[in-house]
């Protein structure tokens, strides 16, 4: 990535193991696109008097050139409250994986690189 991962914790404790695991995942994903411009990761607890589950909020936002953001977000509202953070994360960069694998296909086409040729 030319510019560092970017994580940032709201209403949830930065722990290393936490940190350790999106370098996991961020490092899966550059493999999949050598070409990441950058990577925004943000996790949050949006509901402190939540009484049952963890409900997590996992935003993913990667920038590939040429102009393509792309973004996976998870959002308790969306999915069950009892997954641990741990696989939300995982799940978050997942869907953002298949959007960049999408990305780089489109990127590659031989119909593309028809249309731009003579």
């Amino acid at each position: 990535m030319e510019i560092p991962l970017e994580v940032t914790f709201r209403g949830v404790d930065r722990t290393p193991a936490m940190e350790e695991l999106i370098a996991q995942q961020a490092a899966k994903l550059e493999k999949l696109c050598d070409h990441i411009i950058s990577l925004r990761v943000a996790i949050e607890k949006p509901q402190e008097h939540q009484q049952v589950g963890n409900p997590y909020r996992v935003r993913l936002i990667a920038r590939i050139p040429p102009g393509h953001e792309l973004v996976a977000d998870r959002d308790p509202l969306e999915r069950n409250l009892h997954d641990p953070l741990d696989k939300v994360i995982r799940d978050t960069f997942y869907a953002l994986g298949r959007q960049v694998k999408e990305v780089n296909q489109r990127q590659n086409s031989p119909q593309l690189s028809r249309r731009n040729g003579p």
